[in-house]
């Protein structure tokens, strides 16, 4: 399993996953220009994708879906609650395919399980996918460190993991009383500190990595992410950080 991040962060999210068998797009929270530039950094195209897999109606994550489908073809997967939630001018949507959270969708022999999560989305999900044994995660805008998050984290080789506020950042920034209340409330983000306790909870020789995702821009910092993360789970632990503002390294699953 081949992936990496075109970008992550409340400025725009999408990634991609490449096996055997399909090309899969997670979000489309950057314009098709970026897109295409980015995944040509890797020697990709948008349009040798499969198919678009939508976590949430939040813009960031979804404003150039319908650049996606109309540009490169691209059919899109999503809730039925997340279609009629958009608010956002996505444009004409030519091929949308829903599916239920907590469905497996398939693509040849690999396997997309998808999990509800208590963001403050209408029906957010997650993503965990499966190609030849190994797993690969996808757990962003999760509201709180909740029951089943250990659970998903231990069951996979690498994830993607939200870390999206230092605790004291946000706290001492400027955002408005109601923005600071709704972030670190169980349906915002979780912080630095948060994730990195469930990381230590969960640990093991299996992670082949970790990439610290959706860091905010004013209250986080790769290098706190990754400090906060490294205190607390282990200096040698394989963290690394998915950029705000391009695409990462190409990482493998294997």
């Amino acid at each position: 399993m081949v992936t990496f991040s075109a970008q992550s962060g409340s400025n725009g999210n999408c990634i991609y996953v490449e096996t055997d068998d399909v090309r899969l797009l997670f979000d489309a929270g950057i314009s098709g220009k970026q897109l295409q530039q980015r995944m040509a950094e890797h020697g990709r195209s948008p349009c040798d994708v499969d198919a678009l897999l939508i976590s949430h109606e939040h813009s960031d994550h979804i404003r150039c879906a319908g650049i996606y489908t109309r540009k490169f073809g691209l059919p899109i997967y999503m809730t039925r609650p997340t279609h009629y939630a958009i608010q956002c001018d996505l444009g004409r949507l030519d091929d949308i395919r829903h599916f239920i959270a907590g469905d497996t969708l398939e693509f040849g022999a690999t396997k997309v399980h998808t999990f509800s999560t208590p963001h403050d989305a209408v029906d957010g999900v997650v993503f965990i996918v499966e190609h030849d044994e190994k797993k690969l995660a996808i757990l962003t805008d999760l509201g709180y460190a909740f029951e089943n998050l250990d659970v998903l984290l231990a069951s996979v080789d690498a994830a993607y993991l939200e870390s999206n506020y230092d605790v004291d950042m946000l706290h001492l920034g400027e955002y408005p009383a109601f923005l600071k209340a709704r972030i670190r409330g169980k349906g915002g983000h979780l912080s630095n500190c948060e994730a990195a306790n469930v990381m230590k909870r969960v640990a093991s020789k299996r992670h082949q990595w970790i990439a610290l995702s959706h860091l905010s821009g004013q209250n986080n910092t790769p290098d706190i992410a990754l400090d906060t993360h490294r205190h607390t789970v282990g200096k040698s632990f394989p963290f690394d950080v998915s950029s705000r503002e391009g695409v990462s390294i190409l990482r493998t699953v294997s």
